[in-house]
């Protein structure tokens, strides 16, 4: 299995430094999830410190940036963002407005963070409806789910309009060390971790986590899509990082053993998939499919992403040619392709 850190490295509280690594803090923000919290880390750079990912936009999160900031030894310079969720992008605009420092993101993350933030612009949402229908839930779920569109503005500042482009295999020099920029898919379009071989630190943002696994989810606005090949194959691009690399996460705790976790996320979906072999035996819902995916009772919040997980997963087979898809009254039905 792969190692956390020694258990006495605690946390840090919100609006508190720990050191992790020479010239590198880890700071916490909370959330108002399940998961209740989000790592951010802070590198030294020249003339100041690089922010990497900035949590939600709160009135809590901006006061505890102001904390931070009076702790450090000098300004914030830049502001480097891993990928579009929330949680990572919230405050980025917030932090690029008020400090005028340049935020980097890769493209797809960027354009796609202003998409969300400027919401339906008077489009329908007939498609939303649908995708909920042929998973197989009733007319009030499906009400709840496709209601509001306001959720992403509400935690996210204005996204500022420019940005740095971070590109797969580009290098950044901060501080005169050079950090690669790593793409993961499936998670979320064009996500970017930061991985400096010099020092053997991986900052992961969400695509390796270690003992709960990143989302892949096919949503409502590409339903067919297939994330999570895409996942599974963006993991190959962490191959060459050393054994002995210090991964930083966005949830939980630190840990070493990136290759070990890297084998252990592959087995978790193939597991899935495995099962969903299994249980395709018999015609089955996304609704129905979801108990064999998931142990725990969902809640509203985590049925969003709980669809979209299993849609992910049964689109992945139907692309393998292992499942067949079927439509009756407007509802999917997956079978195992014997």
């Amino acid at each position: 299995m792969s190692q956390l850190i020694p258990s006495h490295v605690s946390p840090p509280a919100p609006g508190q430094l720990q050191l992790i690594a020479e010239d590198l803090y880890w700071l916490r923000m909370p959330l108002p999830f399940a998961l209740d919290h989000i790592n951010l880390y802070l590198i030294r750079d020249t003339g100041g410190w690089a922010i990497v990912d900035t949590g939600i936009c709160s009135r809590t999160t901006k006061a505890l940036w102001s904390q931070i900031q009076d702790q450090l030894d000098g300004p914030i310079t830049r502001i480097f963002v891993t990928h579009m969720h929330p949680d990572h992008v919230g405050c980025a605009g917030f932090l690029t407005e008020s400090l005028r420092v340049p935020m980097y993101m890769s493209q797809t993350e960027y354009f796609a963070s202003r998409a969300l933030f400027a919401g339906a612009q008077g489009a329908g949402n007939w498609q939303d409806v649908q995708y909920y229908q042929r998973a197989g839930l009733d007319a009030d779920t499906v009400t709840k789910l496709t209601s509001d569109y306001g959720g992403f503005k509400q935690i996210v500042s204005s996204l500022p309009l420019s940005f740095q482009r971070l590109r797969a295999g580009q290098v950044l020099q901060i501080n005169g060390t050079s950090w690669e920029c790593i793409l993961g898919e499936g998670h979320s379009p064009e996500h970017i971790s930061l991985y400096c071989d010099e020092r053997l630190v991986l900052i992961a943002g969400d695509q390796i986590l270690p003992e709960i696994t990143p989302n892949i989810g096919s949503y409502s606005t590409q339903p067919d899509s297939n994330p999570l090949a895409g996942y599974l194959t963006s993991l190959d691009n962490f191959a060459h990082c050393h054994p002995a690399t210090l991964v930083l996460p966005s949830h939980r705790q630190p840990f070493v053993g990136i290759h070990t976790r890297i084998q252990e996320l592959k087995a978790h979906h193939h597991a899935h998939l495995d099962t969903l072999r299994k249980v395709c035996q018999t015609p089955q819902t996304i609704v129905e499919i979801l108990p064999h995916l998931f142990a725990r009772e969902l809640n509203e919040h985590g049925m969003f992403f709980a669809i979209a997980e299993a849609y992910a997963h049964v689109n992945y087979l139907l692309a393998l040619g292992a499942l067949t898809r079927h439509e009756e009254r407007g509802v999917y039905f997956f079978s195992t392709l014997n």
